[in-house]
């Protein structure tokens, strides 16, 4: 996986500044691909001197990199807050995908970004599903093994297709349209609790 150049720093100041270069990156990235994204269109949204963006990045791909790693970190941190204490494993789903649509469409350049990843550096772009997917397989774990899902459950296989659901849910109305509309979250949660409980709620 490609470097993010020095530390993150340890100033407030240097921390405003590399927060600063991520913001704008986001914008470039999402608004162009990433050839055609320049440092010097970074560093002019970011209000720094080109010369700056060296003290924390090495080049335009690390900055891409540790952007993905940013708005990974970030959306997983969204969703993980939002279910936290939550003991109902449904109800912990339904505050997941909210933050998770919330999130979308708040950032809506992230599809953009993420897809563009595997081919700028397929390691970041499997490290980010992996990941999302590891946090996730503990809630579903230790649902099945608390009751409340049923133990033939595969927790992978149902990981991975609640992923493909709020992957494709939120490409068509948080990231096209702006948020996922009341009715079409309901409808999605129901195919949800079906699928992980077999139909059958309590």
């Amino acid at each position: 996986m490609g470097g993010a150049g020095p530390s993150v720093p340890q100033t407030e100041r240097g921390r405003a500044t590399r927060r600063a270069l991520l913001d704008a990156a986001e914008e470039v990235f999402g608004e162009f691909n990433f050839e055609h994204a320049s440092i010097s269109e970074i560093t002019r949204r970011a209000g720094v001197a080109q010369g700056t963006f060296y003290t924390y990045f090495t080049d335009k791909k690390a900055i891409f990199v540790e952007l993905v790693r940013d708005l990974s970190h970030r959306m997983r941190m969204a969703m993980a807050q939002a279910a936290e204490d939550i003991e109902d494993r449904l109800e912990a789903e339904r505050r997941g995908f909210r933050a998770f649509f919330e999130f979308i469409a708040e950032h809506r350049s992230v599809y953009r970004i993420l897809r563009e990843s595997e081919f700028v550096d397929a390691e970041v772009y499997r490290w980010h599903y992996r990941r999302l997917a590891d946090g996730y397989l503990k809630g579903i774990m230790a649902a099945v093994e608390n009751g409340q899902l049923p133990r033939d459950l595969d927790p992978e296989v149902a990981v991975y297709c609640l992923m493909g659901i709020g992957d494709f849910v939120g490409l068509r109305w948080a990231a096209w349209g702006g948020r996922v509309p009341d009715d079409v979250f309901d409808q999605m949660m129901e195919f949800v609790a079906a699928g992980l409980t077999g139909g059958v709620q309590s």
